[in-house]
This record gives C-alpha cells, sequence and structure tokens, in this order.
C-alpha cells in the first residue's frame, strides 16, 4: 500500500507587512490567511495512479486536491490545520518570536497539548479508516503541521517514507507498506 501527503499549494497572504503585531492583529492576520486564495503551482504524482483522495476540508487544502486529482475527493475535517494557540498579551510581538511561541507551546500551553494529543487522535482516526476501507493507493492533501503528525503515525504502522521538517508546498512525500 502506498500512502502519499501532499501540503496544499503556496498561500497568497505573504507575512503581516507590520512584523510586530497585538494579539487581535495575529488573530486577524491568520483569519485573512485561511480565506486567502492560492498560487497553482505543478505537483509530481509519480506515475502512481492514486486510487483514492482525502483532503482537508479547508479551501487552500481543497483546491491544491481539486488540482491535482480529477476523481471524487473525500473532505475531512480532521485533516484541518491544527489550531494556533494564541497567547493573549498587553503589547505587540515581532512576528518571528509568535511563531516560535506556537513552536513552542505545547510545553507552556496546556490547551495546546491537548490540541495536539487531539490532532494524534484525529490523525490515527483517519489512518484507521484509510486501511479499514481500503488497501488502494492514497493520496492525502493537507497542511504542514498534519503532515508531521501523519507522517509519524505512517512510520509508527510499519510504512517507510522521506523525513521532512517543514514540508514543501505541493510536494509529494510518498510513503509504502509492503
Amino acid at each position: 500500500m502506498k500512502v502519499a501527503l501532499v501540503r496544499h499549494y503556496k498561500v497568497n497572504k505573504g507575512l503581516p507587512e507590520n512584523h510586530r503585531l497585538s494579539t487581535d492583529e495575529l488573530v486577524a492576520w491568520f483569519q485573512e490567511y485561511d480565506e486567502s486564495d492560492i498560487t497553482y503551482g505543478e505537483t509530481d504524482l509519480n506515475n502512481i495512479q492514486w486510487k483514492r483522495c482525502f483532503s482537508s476540508d479547508m479551501p487552500r487544502a481543497h483546491k491544491t486536491a481539486k488540482h491535482i486529482y480529477k476523481q471524487e475527493i473525500t473532505l475531512l475535517p480532521e485533516l484541518r490545520e491544527i489550531p494556533m494557540p494564541i497567547i493573549p498579551v498587553k503589547f505587540k510581538l515581532p512576528f518571528i518570536l509568535w511563531a516560535l511561541l506556537f513552536r513552542t507551546s505545547g510545553l507552556i500551553n496546556k490547551q495546546a497539548r491537548k490540541d495536539m494529543a487531539e490532532t494524534k487522535r484525529k490523525v490515527a482516526a483517519v489512518l484507521d479508516r484509510a486501511i479499514s476501507e481500503s488497501e488502494d493507493d492514497l493520496l492525502i492533501v493537507s497542511h504542514g503541521g498534519i503532515m508531521k503528525f501523519m507522517r509519524k503515525e505512517l512510520i509508527k504502522r510499519g510504512f517507510k517514507g522521506p523525513r521532512f521538517d517543514i514540508a514543501v508546498n505541493g510536494k509529494l512525500y510518498l510513503f509504502e507498506k509492503e
């Protein structure tokens, strides 16, 4: 069985022009990012005839999936991006510091730990569903954060595939199990 992970194409919403953001400005930026269109690209499907496609139901992933897979796509809210923990602060922080807070939030934020545990549960459930329904090759279009959890779960289940830290937009990461 083969499972391919693809991160959605690049989102048109760039980084904030004002590099110092309040909590409210950051929340507004993320909302605009979630609603932003994508820049379509090309994805090498490795000459594999994918039999099934699961996609996050968020527009950027769904549009990517429709672009690269021309058959029926199963939209799953379980494949949505991990919610970003918003830590209320009374002053503006540089965007890079917000990003660092997100990366370390599991260490300092109880809700972030719960969100990560819930994400792991959802990823396992999606793979349980995929494998129980069929052993046909599966294409999954999702988001960078989810893909990290998906990779770990695939490896745990005996799949072999590439390592990645930050998944490249539109690149296919192939995992195989014999």
